[in-house]
């Protein structure tokens, strides 16, 4: 019954990662995204580590466009579907992130991993931002002080980017450590003995007389 739940639990998770991404619901680049690419690193195998996140990621941006077309913003535009990708590159770092740690990574390591993937999906996220500037924000010019402006403060009429990097780092730790702390827990407990695999057995002192045949 653990092992069928462990099975299923990354399912439950993006499902229910998917019904989140509903506009809203969240506040602004709080989300489960990050640490749930993140994860699929470090627990998922084979073609599914692939497909399952991002093609979740993939169909909920597609219907999350055609929402924001109806309600008037340009979002097929050649400059935002760029921006677009690089949020995938992003994804795609995160992914590679994962895989550095293992299952059998300490909760704390995953944690920090989870955090520091946040971290790495806001800097590049956000120097996207700033390099195509996708709805023609002045403040993003061209220099270093328009890409701390980016990072930092962001445009007017909206909120300061530091309460998105605030959000980001928060959610990617708290979905990073449910997540975890679930696979953890539906784990499967491990033998006798692959708790001893790889363990070798203490060397006996050689008897003299034995030595001299």
């Amino acid at each position: 019954m653990k092992e069928k739940w462990n099975r299923w639990l990354p399912v439950l998770f993006l499902a229910l990662f998917a019904l989140s991404r509903w506009p809203g619901l969240f506040p602004p680049s709080f989300s489960a995204a990050y640490a749930l690419v993140f994860c699929a690193g470090v627990y998922f195998r084979g073609r599914l580590a692939w497909w399952l996140p991002l093609g979740t990621l993939l169909l909920t941006d597609i219907a999350l466009n055609l929402y924001y077309w109806a309600h008037g913003w340009n979002v097929w535009d050649g400059s935002v579907l760029r921006y677009q990708l690089c949020n995938y590159a992003a994804y795609a770092v995160l992914f590679w992130l994962g895989r550095r740690f293992k299952p059998q990574s300490s909760f704390l390591s995953l944690l920090g991993g989870g955090i520091l993937g946040a971290l790495l999906f806001y800097l590049i996220t956000n120097t996207a931002s700033w390099l195509f500037n996708p709805f023609g924000n002045p403040e993003y010019a061209k220099t270093f002080l328009g890409w701390l402006t980016a990072l930092i403060k962001g445009t007017n009429g909206w909120p300061q980017t530091w309460e998105f990097f605030r959000n980001t780092l928060a959610s990617g730790g708290l979905f990073t450590g449910l997540f975890a702390g679930a696979m953890k827990l539906t784990a499967p407990a491990e033998s006798p003995a692959e708790k001893t695999a790889g363990v070798r057995e203490p060397e006996t002192e050689a008897d003299p007389e034995e030595a001299k045949a």
